[in-house]
């Protein structure tokens, strides 16, 4: 008798072991397959996807029916994050500034670039250089335009290139025209000829040709083909 409710006893307990372990494989199976459907949302989320892409970019920039800026990119993605909207420039862009004359104001070329909608904040890295309408050039690695402030500036290295010195710093501000420019450290000045170290402004491109073959002044104005 003994050794009849010790079967019972053995097979209650067998049976209680299968009844957990169906259980347990149950929950296993679920949580595989709830962290397979969580990994597949992550791998086909559009969070990280832009939802515009080009390229070759190229673009007039106009307010009130007067041309601001000249854009050129060969590649340009727009995201939209959480509402934070922002285009990217990948492989880099070059922007240029006109007047009301369509006289070049300043220029601006980086290998990375990244425009911030709603601030009116373009961040340029790598390799950026900006040059004003007197031919003046500024290098550095990393530079910020609050366009709503109108003003540029970064905390990295700088080098300054104008018609007879070439000025070295750490950190520089200036108005948006690169008219007005400030080295927060400069490090130091070195004294060189113009026609060899500095470069004139180049903008020249399909849409906004000058046409003409003499030499330019600084300030020009360009000429709209049609």
């Amino acid at each position: 008798m003994k050794q009849q409710r010790s079967g019972s006893n053995t097979g209650k307990y067998i049976r209680t072991l299968g009844i957990a372990a169906l259980f347990t494989g149950a929950a296993i199976l679920f949580y595989s397959c709830e962290n397979n459907i969580e990994q597949i949302k992550a791998f086909y989320t559009t969070e990280n996807l832009p939802v515009l892409e080009a390229i070759n970019f190229e673009t007039l920039l106009t307010d009130s029916g007067k041309i601001n800026y000249w854009l050129k990119a060969p590649k340009l993605l727009r995201f939209e994050d959480e509402g934070r909207n922002y285009i990217e420039f990948p492989e880099g862009m070059k922007l240029v500034k006109f007047d009301n004359n369509k006289n070049i104001i300043s220029s601006i070329t980086a290998n990375y670039a990244k425009q911030f909608v709603a601030e009116d904040k373009w961040e340029a890295k790598n390799n950026v250089i900006a040059t004003n309408a007197q031919g003046d050039t500024l290098k550095t690695e990393h530079l910020t335009w609050e366009e709503k402030k109108e003003i540029i500036y970064t905390e990295d290295f700088v080098k300054i290139i104008r018609t007879d010195q070439i000025i070295t710093g750490i950190g520089f501000t200036s108005d948006q025209k690169l008219q007005n420019w400030k080295i927060k450290n400069p490090k130091g000045t070195i004294y060189i000829s113009a026609q060899k170290e500095n470069q004139p402004m180049d903008a020249s491109k399909p849409a906004l040709q000058d046409s003409s073959n003499k030499p330019k002044p600084a300030n020009r104005q360009l000429q709209f083909s049609n």
